[in-house]
């Protein structure tokens, strides 16, 4: 509604639509206006959509492979939000990194979806209460991931030693934990930049084919990923004799 006011009103002549869902009814009515826009993401069907996004998928499947590098055999996945198309493409992401590294895909290891500290820590307490908990855990978004160091706290547990971590977005947050957070960073600065380069060539005439890009996200390496210091057996049990204290 507030979109076919602002083009009504003619107080826009085009759009830059952030957070971009697999079924965006934001892109449905722009495009059935033919109003210009540009995504900052992507949608299940493209057409007649430009965007500019990051490779969260080449991210995600770089932290896996990182971790089986380490030592890992035992890796789950935190996912955003669901109805997120960058939820679909990071799953995509880490199962190709699993594949990658000659680990088997285990759909156990899929934690609920996650976008703040409180379900990131509810996630992560779920994924290490299985019987086989994982060495690693790497999340789609930073914020969850944060919450894994209130659950590791919880359970008698430091991240980086008994539980790694990898997340993605590079908020200023993730430098202050302890250990600091690896992460996939983002330049938010350059893609505004570029979004709004992009939306004026898309009000001008350029076809939406024509403004399509993809970047890489940066790896920041902190304290949070290291080798397993337990086997996954291991952790087990001490997390059951924590819970027997």
């Amino acid at each position: 509604e507030t979109l076919l006011r602002l083009v009504e009103e003619h107080k826009a002549d085009g759009f830059i639509l952030p957070r971009t869902m697999l079924q965006d009814e934001r892109v449905t009515t722009l495009r059935a206006q033919n109003v210009p826009f540009i995504m900052f993401g992507r949608t299940e069907d493209p057409t007649g959509c430009a965007w500019y996004d990051i490779k969260g998928e080449d991210a995600m499947r770089a932290a896996t492979t990182r971790l089986a590098s380490l030592g890992h055999t035992r890796i789950a996945h935190v996912p955003g939000g669901a109805e997120y198309t960058y939820s679909r493409l990071r799953i995509k992401g880490y199962r190709e990194g699993l594949q990658a590294a000659g680990l088997p895909f285990d759909p156990d290891l899929i934690g609920a979806p996650s976008l703040t500290r409180r379900s990131g820590d509810a996630s992560t307490r779920a994924l290490l209460a299985l019987p086989e908990p994982p060495t690693a855990i790497i999340f789609a978004v930073d914020r969850a991931a944060l919450g894994a160091y209130r659950a590791a706290q919880a359970l008698g547990l430091r991240i980086g030693a008994d539980v790694s971590v990898i997340a993605y977005d590079g908020v200023p947050e993730g430098a202050y934990a302890d250990p600091g957070l690896t992460t996939f960073s983002v330049n938010s600065r350059q893609a505004g930049e570029r979004l709004a380069s992009m939306l004026i060539k898309r009000i001008r005439g350029t076809t939406p084919e024509e403004l399509r890009e993809l970047a890489p996200a940066t790896l920041v390496e902190r304290g949070s990923d290291r080798p397993p210091r337990l086997t996954p057996a291991e952790l087990a049990a001490r997390l059951k004799t924590q819970s027997n204290l």
